[in-house]
């Protein structure tokens, strides 16, 4: 909608590009009538209506010539002018609108509602409900029009668009569909014609001011989460997203698996290096190269051994032969002779081969690492 901040961007460019000076007014209208510049004031439907204060400075300003656009409710201008919309509760059907003179081949939306004088309901039940809505305030009361135009009316003549003219040259424009500020409306219809007159005429001689206070979007303006927030709580719809919130999260809770601590599982423990070494002498086992099983073997126990786990490629025989004296204990000694001796070993039964060369390098590291090492692989 053209409501908004960002939704009146449309109609904010189209009065730019025509020359008129537009003010975006996020303050309330406290000193409306004191600020002599501002010519037109429009008042779009805000959710937010004015206070008094504010009513009684709008009815100063129109009575000293200034300018008024109020669409609907228009924050209570509607019925601080002495009208109201018909229906009052908005419905599904809608009327149709009579061209303007000159304009029968405009295409104009139908409105939901149209414009028509507050007066007295019939009946003891409609004195006694609009007693105290009929009672307008004092400053409401010297707002007498001197006369009236209609401007855009309906099929049953109930006025849609009404201009009320005021002693000292103000005037306030009464629309009775917020709808036809929406951009959709603008670019499929031909609203365009019938409002675009109604905000450049009057701002001739001053600039435009687009009351966004109201909207929501002051210079102290609360965040999207708190006006979301105030909306669910203060309409139907809210409240029914909110229960419908609630719902899943109880929902939740009660479906929920678990919310204690977390549930034991099965141990993965890694496969340790020695059980690594046993894998690669099978797989070297199964493709008959006993000669390149030992080898590799060895070179394994030479990288673990070694203090950055990389090794180049050296002779295995005589660093065998180092490990060899550098072993404390007899059956570690005996284990390096044996790898020793596999190594240098021609022919022979491959199986039998590897898996004597996969026995002696556990039992040199068996010796060589104390147990607790092992563990923590």
């Amino acid at each position: 909608m053209l409501t908004g901040p960002e939704g009146s961007q449309a109609l904010y460019r189209v009065l730019v590009r025509l020359g008129r000076r537009v003010e975006r007014r996020r303050t309330p209208l406290f000193s409306l009538a004191a600020d002599t510049a501002p010519r037109l004031l429009v008042v779009l439907d805000p959710p937010m209506p004015l206070e008094d204060a504010e009513l009684e400075q709008v009815v100063e300003f129109v009575q000293h010539g200034g300018t008024v656009l109020a669409a609907e409710y228009g924050g209570g201008i509607l019925r601080c002018a002495g009208w109201r919309l018909q229906p009052e509760r908005l419905v599904v059907d809608s009327v149709a609108i009579r061209p303007p003179p000159g304009g029968d081949s405009l295409r104009l939306p139908r409105v939901a509602r149209v414009l028509a004088p507050r007066g007295r309901a019939r009946g003891l039940q409609g004195l006694v409900k609009r007693a105290r809505e009929d009672e307008l305030e004092e400053w409401c009361v010297r707002l007498v029009p001197k006369t009236a135009d209609t401007l855009v009316a309906a099929t049953n003549g109930r006025p849609v668009v009404l201009r009320l003219h005021y002693t000292g040259g103000g005037s306030i424009t009464l629309v009775s569909d917020v709808g036809w500020f929406r951009n959709q409306v603008w670019r499929d219809t031909d609203v365009p014609y019938v409002v675009l007159p109604l905000l450049i005429q009057p701002a001739r001689h001053g600039r435009v001011v687009w009351d966004e206070y109201h909207q929501g979007f002051g210079q102290e303006s609360r965040g999207m989460a708190a006006l979301t927030w105030e909306w669910a709580r203060h309409s139907p719809a809210g409240w029914a997203i909110l229960q419908l919130v609630a719902v899943g999260l109880v929902w939740l809770a009660v479906t929920a698996v678990r919310f204690g601590p977390a549930r034991s599982v099965l141990e993965r423990r890694r496969r340790s290096p020695l059980e690594h070494l046993e894998a690669l002498s099978a797989g070297l086992e199964s493709a008959a190269d006993s000669a390149t099983a030992v080898q590799r073997i060895v070179a394994g126990l030479r990288r673990r051994l070694s203090r950055t786990g990389h090794v180049g490629r050296a002779d295995l025989s005589g660093w065998l032969e180092t490990l060899e004296l550098a072993t404390t204990s007899a059956r570690g000694r005996g284990a390096v002779r044996r790898l020793r001796h596999l190594i240098t070993q021609r022919g022979g039964a491959a199986p039998e081969r590897a898996l004597d060369a996969a026995q002696a390098v556990e039992d040199v590291w068996e010796e060589l690492r104390p147990r607790r090492t092992r563990d923590a692989f």
